[in-house]
């Protein structure tokens, strides 16, 4: 029997290094997926629609909020994020377990509407070691970047909200903490239910064997 996925949201604050986590995941742990998200943010150099984001334009967006296409939407910095609910709850009925790279305020939306979901906060080690990552990998000006290092203060706030909280300090322990996190999530018995045991004969063998003892 293939058991249901899980649903892990990964938040924290722009450039803690979401997104590598959630690549390595999906390439390296099987029945893994990234849900990709829309925005009416225009694309960044390189950047793909389909890949990274869908990108939309807002009157489509809007469309899709009143259509109720969204399991989870926020406006940060000005632009309109949204996750779609259709593939995201077939992937997961179909045992692919599926990471959502959002917001906290996209988190707790997910919280209030999709019982089961994992969270996970990732944190940088210091806000100087952020701010010199946002710096380095040149995508902000000076004002985008002071922006995002005041909102990360405000992110961080919310990490007791969390299951689980990743200290990404070095990335290869922080790829083996969420690695670790969705494969013992996926053990859980509350996932696995009664039903998996029943159409694997553990149940109805390991009855027998409390008769007969």
């Amino acid at each position: 029997m293939t058991c249901n996925g899980v649903l892990v949201v990964v938040s924290g604050p722009s450039g803690v290094g979401k997104s590598t986590l959630c690549n390595y995941i999906v390439e390296h742990v099987p029945q893994t997926m990234l849900s990709v998200s829309c925005t009416t943010r225009p694309p960044r150099s390189g950047e793909r629609t389909g890949v990274e984001y869908r990108f939309v334009e807002a009157a489509q967006f809007r469309t899709m909020l009143e259509d109720d296409e969204f399991i989870e939407w926020a406006e940060v910095y000005g632009y309109a994020y949204g996750t779609p609910k259709r593939p995201l709850v077939e992937a997961i009925h179909s045992g692919v377990s599926v990471l959502l790279d959002i917001d906290t305020q996209g988190a707790k939306q997910i919280m209030e509407r999709f019982a089961g979901a994992v969270l996970v906060f990732v944190a940088p080690p210091s806000l100087d070691v952020l701010k010199q990552r946002l710096y380095s990998r040149a995508l902000d000006g000076q004002k985008d970047i002071q922006r995002r290092l005041r909102r990360a203060s405000e992110e961080i706030a919310h990490c007791k909200d969390y299951h689980y909280l990743i200290r990404n300090a070095d990335l290869s322990r922080a790829v083996k903490a969420l690695e670790s996190i969705i494969l013992a999530e996926r053990l859980r018995v509350s996932r696995l239910g009664a039903s998996w045991l029943e159409d694997s004969g553990l149940l109805e063998q390991t009855t027998m064997n409390e008769i007969t003892t």
